[in-house]
């Protein structure tokens, strides 16, 4: 299975980091962080000013179709998503943590670790590095570590973006006490997409949540049907990447 691939592989990677660096270590260069975290609610929770919010992400591939930009400059991208009006960077940080920092000292947009997180050292690293926020994926986890791990995050300061793409990983968000669901279009066992999801999942989730779409997203019209059905923001990667401007196709799939 894909997503088993993919969890062995953080594992063992996680592991020469925490080698490298023990989380008692790590622990320690909090009190020298200059980062404290922004107000990632405000940023995504869609008003009549800005009904369409857009985290943008920033990555030069991804697991199902490889290398997506030649051309990547991560602190280029960002200063242009930031200038075109994008609520948040998405920042794929496997294996390249220190974009965020590069990003977050030239930006004021808050940032998500966009990540398979799966240990409570990944979030330490998210705080320590500048992200804003992280993701957190139910089909990689557990309801009780989805909960530790979003409380552990909660402690830090941190917001999380809790990941759904059925009804069982709905359950377990909610009892975590998400309050940022993001709903995946995309399977993560076969990467088919449908983006049509959203709008059997959204009635299912409790008033006052922050709903993400996630993945398939490439139309100002898409967009709008999808805040009809609920949704406050967007998280657009893969659109953008193939732009020459994506300042220009942000601002085009967000004003139309």
């Amino acid at each position: 299975m894909i997503l088993d691939e993919i969890l062995k592989r953080t594992r063992e990677d996680l592991a020469l980091r925490k080698e490298k660096l023990p989380e008692d270590l790590l622990g320690r260069s909090l009190s020298a962080n200059p980062y404290e975290p922004r107000d990632v609610i405000s940023a995504l929770r869609s008003d009549e000013k800005d009904p369409l919010r857009i985290i943008a992400e920033i990555k030069k591939a991804s697991p199902s179709k490889g290398i997506i930009r030649e051309d990547f400059e991560p602190l280029s991208l960002a200063v242009e998503y930031e200038n075109a009006g994008a609520s948040a960077f998405s920042v794929l940080t496997e294996p390249h943590l220190e974009f965020i920092p590069q990003i977050r000292r030239y930006t004021r947009t808050p940032i998500l670790r966009k990540d398979f997180i799966v240990d409570r050292y990944q979030i330490l690293e998210a705080l320590v590095y500048g992200a804003d926020f992280i993701l957190l994926i139910a089909k990689a986890l557990e309801g009780k570590q989805l909960r530790e791990l979003l409380e552990f995050a909660r402690r830090l300061g941190l917001e999380a973006l809790c990941e759904i793409h059925d009804k069982d990983d709905l359950k377990k968000v909610v009892f975590a006490g998400a309050g940022i669901i993001g709903i995946n279009h995309r399977n993560l066992e076969t990467f088919e997409v449908d983006t049509s999801l959203s709008e059997r999942l959204i009635p299912l989730i409790p008033n006052g949540k922050i709903i993400v779409a996630e993945s398939g997203l490439h139309s100002h019209e898409q967009l709008l049907s999808l805040h009809e059905a609920g949704v406050d923001a967007f998280l657009i990667g893969e659109h953008f990447m193939r732009q020459n401007d994506v300042g220009a196709a942000l601002r085009e799939i967000k004003l139309g």
